[in-house]
């Protein structure tokens, strides 16, 4: 009988974690592999883990030939762009040394499908919202100029050497695992929900708005939020568009549905019951305006369609944030 195990790279953190639940409920095997700097060892509940890092060829042809899987997922990333600005190094290393490793693993394994993990950065400035395929790529920071490297070695690895890919560019990632066994855990934390929520808990002092004279419906940017589980449930999708012949392809991940940071404050404020405090502090550089997905082509290729609205995004990270916080 074939094989149904899928290789997981990156799969004992947040986006990674929660697609081995949603591979499992679909029948695949998920095999983890995470050199935990960044993935915790608990969130490895639906299959074995491999430990390695990506830029271990020797560890990672070991890996894929004990387990021969019929597809890899590639979410292994350093992934924080401020960080990228300070240390373009270890992002080139890692993104770029690091998938370029992992793909020529893949290609001597004979695996014929990837999915690789990229992001609505790659595209820097929006042109015109909301964003499609189409639009210019021009990364404004070292993660998103390493993430579109990938892309183009993938495009180059597809044409040359045979290798089908599906990219998935992601716009704002958020929630929890409904059922609170795994949620959004980056030490340190950078992204907008949580911060929001640790105030809310008391965890920290105070929640920055970074501008408020955008051209916007309130003044502050806006963003689109999508639930981890679609994610999840789109890479599902895209591994089976890849092991029934389809053709390579990239894809943008979101609602097509904006939220303004006042309007991201307001949601939390309500499921969690609580007011806090909110400075009002200077733009940062690079933060566009507005960042919002076109997601017509994830619909037509993979018949995905967002199941999770504001409300589950809020309501799933309050309740994994809060029941997580109480053991800290």
């Amino acid at each position: 009988m074939e094989s149904n195990k899928v290789l997981v790279v990156g799969g004992a953190g947040y986006i990674g974690s929660h697609t081995c639940l949603e591979l499992a409920n679909k029948g695949f095997e998920p095999v983890v592999y995470d050199n935990l700097s960044n993935g915790h060892e608990e969130f490895v509940k639906w299959g074995v883990l491999e430990k390695g890092d990506i830029r271990d060829r020797k560890r990672l042809d070991e890996v894929l030939a004990r387990h021969k899987p019929r597809a890899i997922l590639h979410f292994a990333a350093m992934i924080e762009v401020g960080e990228s600005v300070k240390d373009p190094v270890s992002f080139y290393d890692n993104n770029v040394i690091g998938t370029l490793t992992l793909l020529s693993a893949a290609l001597a394994a004979g695996v014929e499908a990837f999915v690789f993990s990229s992001t609505c950065a790659t595209y820097g400035l929006p042109e015109s919202v909301p964003i499609d395929e189409q639009h210019r790529q021009a990364p404004i920071n070292p993660y998103g100029r390493t993430k579109w490297v990938c892309e183009q070695a993938l495009k180059d690895y597809g044409q040359y050497k045979g290798l089908r890919s599906v990219i998935l560019r992601y716009f704002n990632a958020a929630g929890a695992d409904p059922e609170g066994r795994i949620g959004e855990w980056h030490e340190p934390e950078t992204h907008a929900i949580p911060l929001a929520i640790d105030a809310a808990l008391g965890r920290r002092q105070s929640f920055k708005i970074f501008g408020t004279d955008y051209d916007t419906r309130d003044g502050t940017c806006v963003r689109d939020y999508i639930h981890v589980l679609d994610l999840a449930d789109a890479h599902v999708r895209a591994v089976e568009h890849l092991l029934s012949g389809g053709d390579s392809v990239e894809l943008n991940l979101g609602t097509g549905t904006g939220t303004t940071v006042k309007e991201l404050l307001t949601a939390i404020s309500e499921v969690s019951g609580r007011e806090f405090q909110v400075d009002l502090v200077d733009r940062r550089e690079g933060d566009s305006t507005t960042l919002v997905a076109n997601n017509d082509k994830a619909r037509d290729i993979l018949g995905w369609v967002p199941k999770y609205g504001l409300t589950d995004i809020t309501r799933t990270a309050w309740n994994w944030h809060s029941r997580r916080n109480q053991g800290a």
